[in-house]
């Protein structure tokens, strides 16, 4: 039976979807292409029907997290960008959190092609930063700088057992120390 082009899209979306939650959960590594397809709801044959690789199918969905998060983002202030970002609820929800925090140290040994895809969803997501919703952060270093601490922290807060008092002592201080940068500009 004949697959009409627009279910070939969906199939395809859907499979791009669970990935981008899969791969933040457990790493490109974590994850086979079987298993991936079954959670996708479909059978493994028909992987490469849509992609040519697990390579193109990782930057895809690395794209796919990015865009979900800079939509997420838009017409948010920045302190509340950064007091969601720095909440046990993001850091317990990998699936569907922030790219960065998720795959930053799986991307960086990876093709250059995969790499170039990550500093495509950094520049976006700076550029929304910067124009949409966090103008009032100043400059392309300060808003850099706090994408950096922003990401540190939650990748350090997610390493600690997730019972760990030091786990949320992470979170509170680094969310802290952002939002009172704020106040010190005043």
């Amino acid at each position: 039976m004949k697959v009409s082009k627009e279910k070939v899209r969906e199939n395809r979306m859907r499979i791009v979807e669970t990935a981008s939650e899969l791969f933040r959960v457990r790493g490109y590594d974590g994850v086979g292409v079987a298993e991936l397809m079954s959670a996708a709801g479909l059978t493994h044959g028909g992987f490469y029907k849509h992609f040519g690789s697990k390579a193109d199918l990782m930057a895809e969905a690395m794209s796919c997290g990015f865009t979900r998060s800079a939509e997420s983002t838009v017409g948010v202030s920045r302190e509340k960008f950064v007091e969601y970002y720095l909440s046990r609820q993001h850091r317990d929800d990998m699936g569907n959190g922030c790219v960065m925090s998720a795959l930053g140290a799986d991307t960086a040994r990876l093709s250059e092609s995969i790499k170039a895809t990550f500093a495509a969803g950094v520049e976006n997501q700076l550029t929304i930063l910067a124009n949409e919703n966090c103008a009032e952060s100043g400059t392309r270093a300060e808003l850099i700088d706090t994408i950096a601490h922003l990401v540190g922290a939650l990748v350090l807060s997610r390493a600690c057992p997730d019972d760990s008092a030091l786990a949320d002592e992470i979170l509170d201080v680094c969310r802290t120390r952002l939002l009172n940068q704020d106040t010190r500009k005043d």
